[in-house]
């Protein structure tokens, strides 16, 4: 659960919830039983993506007799809004991560499920369905049925910045509007003369989105453009896209896109998250030794969720790190160096890593099996938690960052030899598994991994292992 602390690693507090767990794997497994296509669906899933049905499901409509509806409030499900004159009634479980429980008749006294996925098309034609679509091209919100069965509808569904239930219509008078500033985001630039100008050109693609197509539809754009500039220079990343692709399902098991920041830019990454809509939640620190700590944000609307790394000093843990400015350090730490050496995640050096939801075992084992893509030591290995990186996609490094970084003093002549002739570790896929809706990090398990990162400990043709 979330609870209040004077103590700022301890104002979050995420505990595994498994109550709504139970009543959650209840319904999808009852689902399961009536719905062939959907068991087959799951099996592919699991065998051809390393994926489980559950991280998939979207939301659960249930008939209003249904007796099950009775369980949620003591799972810890809350009623969150009601549509349509009353008819329609939406639950939702904050502390932890499930689905959306909606109470509604959708005929034939039947349970309904909704996949997430990027595009409805795209699941439509990966899988061959002839189907009529709700929602026009360029619709904020489409959906499909694609199976009915006895007591069960199965259907997919794709969000653009909205969290309603309400039936989708017509595209929005600013679907152009979208495909041009999706364009400016996936083209935008971003290695300039100075940090600060980079800075200022985001936030001018990003008011003039804001001003045409809203704020949430904006942080949608923008993140699904930020994935695709991280994937074309990840292969891990690369291949296991075209994995959920073959079955139509994109990127919709994203759980956190982590940024590496600079602390003389910190506060203006901050900044511009918050523009989109995002609010702080937990905070990290990995110690003393290792020099680095994270601000955790959400965008509730547009369901992102965003890990943003940055040097940090002990003292600096309980100040207000994400809004008041970071002063310049004679010493890099794991972090700062990244940064040095690649720039900035918003900038130049695109995400260091996108966290999705998987099937641990099955997506770390495909993976090395089907294309030689291996996966570093787990540094979370809990009952509801499991967390590893796929082996780090080593890039070149620019000369005039290594000068810059000799010049500055912040790295030896060997390592910037080392860098100069290897190139230092850029990113990572990170396999992740939750059980129990635990919404949490493991703070202790990201501290070792990050340091088993750090570019000073890489050497060419290092496994990670």
């Amino acid at each position: 659960m979330t609870t209040l602390s004077a103590n700022p690693l301890e104002a979050f507090h995420w505990e595994p919830q498994p109550a709504a767990q139970r009543v959650v794997s209840e319904l999808v497994n009852d689902f399961l039983g009536r719905c062939a296509t959907a068991r087959k669906l799951a099996e592919r899933m699991r065998d051809e993506t390393g994926t489980r049905f559950f991280d998939w499901v979207g939301h659960i409509v249930l008939p209003p007799s249904d007796a099950r509806l009775d369980q949620l409030t003591a799972a810890g499900y809350e009623l969150t809004s009601t549509e349509d004159d009353g008819k329609l009634r939406v639950f939702r479980q904050p502390r932890g991560m499930f689905p959306t429980v909606v109470s509604c008749d959708v005929g034939g006294n039947a349970m309904e499920i909704a996949l997430k996925v990027e595009s409805v098309a795209d699941y439509l034609a990966a899988q061959g369905v002839q189907t009529r679509v709700n929602g026009e091209p360029l619709s904020d919100v489409r959906v499909a049925i694609v199976c009915q069965c006895p007591g069960a509808r199965l259907a997919v569904i794709e969000n653009h910045g909205v969290r309603g239930f309400a039936l989708p219509g017509k595209a929005p008078s600013h679907a152009i509007k979208r495909l041009v500033h999706l364009e400016a985001c996936r083209t935008r630039k971003r290695d300039f003369e100075t940090d600060d100008e980079g800075f200022a050109h985001a936030n001018k693609l990003i008011d003039a989105a804001i001003a045409d197509i809203g704020r949430d539809l904006t942080c949608d754009l923008w993140f699904a453009a930020e994935r695709e500039y991280w994937q074309r220079r990840n292969r891990a990343a690369q291949v296991q896209k075209a994995r959920q692709d073959k079955l139509g399902l994109g990127w919709a098991n994203h759980d956190h896109h982590t940024y590496r920041c600079s602390r003389a830019n910190f506060t203006k990454l901050v900044a511009m998250w918050e523009k989109l809509g995002f609010v702080c939640r937990e905070r990290f620190y990995a110690g003393r030794e290792a020099g680095w700590g994270a601000q955790v944000m959400e965008q509730p609307i547009a369901g992102i969720i965003t890990f943003n790394d940055v040097d940090l000093t002990p003292d600096e843990l309980f100040n207000d790190f994400a809004h008041e400015p970071l002063g310049e350090q004679d010493h890099l730490g794991t972090v700062g160096l990244w940064c040095g050496l690649h720039g900035d995640s918003f900038l130049q050096a695109g995400m260091h890593h996108l966290e999705a939801q998987f099937d641990f075992e099955s997506l770390r084992d495909q993976l090395e099996r089907e294309a030689g893509v291996k996966t570093m030591k787990p540094f979370t290995n809990f009952p509801y938690l499991r967390q590893a990186f796929t082996e780090g996609e080593r890039w070149p490094v620019a000369e005039s960052r290594i000068a810059r970084l000799l010049s500055r003093r912040l790295i030896t002549q060997q390592q910037a030899d080392e860098f100069r002739t290897n190139g230092a570790i850029g990113s990572h896929l990170e396999n992740l598994e939750r059980n129990d809706g635990f919404k949490g990090f493991n703070q202790q398990g990201v501290s070792e991994i990050i340091s088993a990162t750090d570019p000073r400990k890489q050497r060419a043709g290092a496994t990670g292992r």
